[in-house]
């Protein structure tokens, strides 16, 4: 009996998504990125590694309400999964990390962090591994998934309105092309450019953008203390002061996640609007 094990070097979906945040990170310091070409060569249509991300993707996005469904839903795409070529899919891995090797320091690669880490292990055991190999973790990784597909989206985090969804702030593999990339921030303030420059280069040192994000909450709080007293709204001065409990709690996190930086791109917009409400 085989031992069903995860192998973050033969993830599709997790090495896709560090390539995407790579080039993210270029984009942002604005120099050409050698992840971007390695995405285009290796993920192109024809491409059986296209063909396994779609069903990675697929199962980290779709929902269902009921479990039966959900549970149908990762058969189907097992089966899908069954469908394609696994000697040539294997072919497109070995080199895909070949070129990764060839192109990057792999230690410092694999070590950003991801925040569905174990979702993506899951799908990965399922489709490298069968039920025979280890019943019990088959059977434990297949049903990680289907309460992931079951699971309701959390709720919206009660702010101001900000344009770019959280989808945005991971920069999802739409996001490639680089003048598309610059055009959808063009309108993003210096402070809310600056934090998302310090969350892509520092997503691998959790410290350091811990740091930074505590010296921040800390001039926005300062800052909504001092603006709100130009609201003329007394409902509004009190949604304000529970505003500033919230940046407090966020001082208090172990870990920065990815809707905590989403939270700090509102709470920028809502500064904004509070200067000119002042400036009336």
């Amino acid at each position: 009996m085989k031992r069903i094990k995860h192998s973050k070097f033969k993830n599709t979906g997790l090495i896709f998504e560090l390539l995407v945040r790579q080039v993210a990170s270029d984009t942002m310091n604005n120099t050409n990125s050698r992840a971007l070409n390695v995405i285009k060569k290796h993920f192109n249509s024809k491409s059986e590694l296209s063909q396994e991300l779609k069903l990675y993707r697929q199962i980290a996005t779709e929902k269902f309400v009921s479990e039966n469904r959900a549970e149908k839903f990762v058969e189907a795409v097992l089966r899908a999964r069954k469908e394609i070529n696994e000697s040539q899919l294997r072919r497109n891995k070995y080199n895909l990390i070949k070129e990764l090797k060839s192109t990057f320091n792999v230690e410092d690669f694999f070590k950003s962090r991801i925040s569905n880490y174990k979702l993506q292990a899951s799908i990965y055991k399922l489709f490298e591994f069968a039920e025979a190999d280890d019943p019990k973790e088959y059977v434990s990784s297949k049903f990680s998934l289907i309460e992931h597909i079951q699971s309701k989206p959390s709720k919206k985090i009660e702010g101001p309105s900000l344009t770019s969804e959280h989808k945005d702030v991971r920069i999802l593999a739409s996001k490639l092309v680089v003048d598309k990339f610059n055009e959808k921030y063009a309108k993003l303030s210096a402070p809310q450019k600056r934090i998302l420059r310090e969350y892509i280069n520092n997503v691998t040192n959790s410290v350091k953008l811990k740091k930074y994000i505590l010296t921040e909450t800390i001039k926005l709080n300062n800052s909504i203390s001092e603006l709100k007293s130009s609201v003329p709204s007394k409902v509004v001065r009190i949604k304000l002061n529970e505003v500033a409990n919230l940046l407090v709690k966020l001082n208090k996190k172990p870990l920065i996640e990815d809707k905590d930086v989403l939270t700090m791109l509102r709470y920028y917009e809502l500064v904004n609007e509070l200067k000119k409400v002042g400036d009336k």
